[in-house]
């Protein structure tokens, strides 16, 4: 078994340094302009060349020895946030959630308040309507906490729907949680938006690494940056015809019932929508057993990434996901430095690797004879022809070894 290299402590410290920026920079769905200036400069100051889709994605290119690109890295830069749903005649704010997470998370949270004017935020806090212990009793415990049963009290002295007005506040204004990152003695980062940030730093880690060495990898790839992951259509524009092998990089879900671990790295096997690709999926599990990385299979029940999207907008392409775990989604979120790492270096020994089939892959599409099918389906679950009356079991001959069987149909 091999033992991939450590990774050195300056680029473990670069990549927190960067993770605790792109924390700091709001970008709920829908408004991730700032953050994207952010890793545009970032690639800009390596020297990796990228571009813009006219809705604002981001997709870099490191060289590779491949004609075509043939491979993509995506990570999210969106997050959850809110949408103000109205203003309220106690001048506090009506909200919706922007991305899918629940109001009991986001009950006591600290925000910003953007307006139309880009110059100014006003901060604020989440409350239930019934906030006060004093004043309410035990109706705070029974009250309902679903979205209609919370509000925003900003920090400004108001009391009407006109004060809020006269702000410059309307329906519409997007509204971004504070993140209060932490990073603790003994290696965990806890703080919101961990989902979808902690991957894009691990990117731009890796887009550090290979072009300060002049890595010139095998197969051209692109590293994709969506913005809107959190509402489902992330991947879904952007990508290559010629991509042949796709990961998403995002969280893995720790929690009861999981397998997903916070020191290591998480390979899903199948999400909501459905198995990942099986071959790749494999490859990767025997690539971090080959390295010594610590390394997990995982299926997750209630979850999308951005592989989805890009399969479903028509991606010929396999694709995986690599996952850092997280604990506590879409809430107040950990992971640890160990989990980024761990999935920094799978990703770092993937991306100098061939593809899973190096011959078929290159191509989107050819014969049934050259498909890869010696690996799956394994050869005690190819068709045998029947006879009728005879009774095999899986693997074992019986006559006739053609199709159509000679005779019409069997028994």
């Amino acid at each position: 078994m091999g033992q991939t290299a450590a990774m050195a402590e300056a680029d473990r410290a670069w990549m927190i340094d960067t993770l605790l920026a792109l924390l700091q920079t709001p970008s709920p769905s829908g408004r991730t302009d700032a953050v994207m200036q952010l890793i545009g400069d970032i690639f800009d100051h390596f020297g990796v060349p990228f571009s813009l889709t006219r809705r604002g994605a981001l997709t870099a290119e490191l060289p590779g020895r491949s004609p075509t690109t043939e491979r993509a890295l995506v990570v999210h830069a969106d997050t959850i946030g809110c949408m103000v749903r109205g203003l309220k005649d106690n001048g506090r704010l009506e909200v919706i959630p922007v991305g899918t997470f629940s109001a009991r998370f986001a009950t006591g949270a600290r925000v910003r308040i953007f307006s139309d004017d880009p110059d100014e935020f006003i901060t604020g806090t989440i409350l239930p309507l019934k906030a006060s212990g004093h004043a309410f009793g035990d109706e705070i415990d029974t009250q309902p906490t679903d979205w209609e049963h919370v509000e925003i009290r900003i920090d400004r002295k108001v009391a009407s729907k006109q004060d809020l007005i006269d702000l410059g506040l309307r329906v519409g204004d997007f509204v971004a949680l504070i993140t209060s990152p932490e990073l603790t003695a003994d290696g965990f980062i806890v703080s919101r938006h961990l989902d979808g940030k902690a991957g894009v730093a691990i990117a731009l880690a890796l887009a550090k690494n290979f072009s300060e060495n002049r890595v010139v990898l095998p197969h051209r790839t692109m590293i994709m940056v969506t913005i809107t992951e959190e509402v489902g259509h992330g991947a879904s524009h952007g990508l290559p015809a010629d991509v042949a092998e796709l990961i998403s990089v995002d969280n893995a879900v720790c929690a009861p019932g999981q397998h997903s671990i916070e020191d290591g790295v998480t390979i899903p096997m199948a999400d909501l929508h459905g198995p990942f690709d099986y071959h790749l999926t494999r490859n990767l599990c025997q690539l971090a057993e080959k390295l010594d990385i610590k390394c997990v299979r995982d299926v997750f029940r209630y979850y999308r990434s951005d592989a989805a999207a890009a399969i479903e907008a028509g991606a010929g392409t396999r694709a995986a996901l690599i996952g850092f775990g997280l604990d506590g989604s879409h809430g107040w979120e950990r992971t640890h430095m160990d989990s980024l790492e761990a999935a920094y270096n799978l990703l770092h020994a993937w991306l100098q690797t061939p593809l899973t089939f190096a011959e078929w892959d290159a191509k989107p599409s050819g014969k049934l004879r050259d498909f890869p099918s010696s690996k799956q389906p394994a050869p005690t679950e190819q068709w045998v022809p029947l006879a009728r009356g005879d009774h095999t079991e899986p693997g074992e001959a019986s006559p006739g070894t053609h199709w159509p069987p000679a005779e019409g149909p069997q028994a």
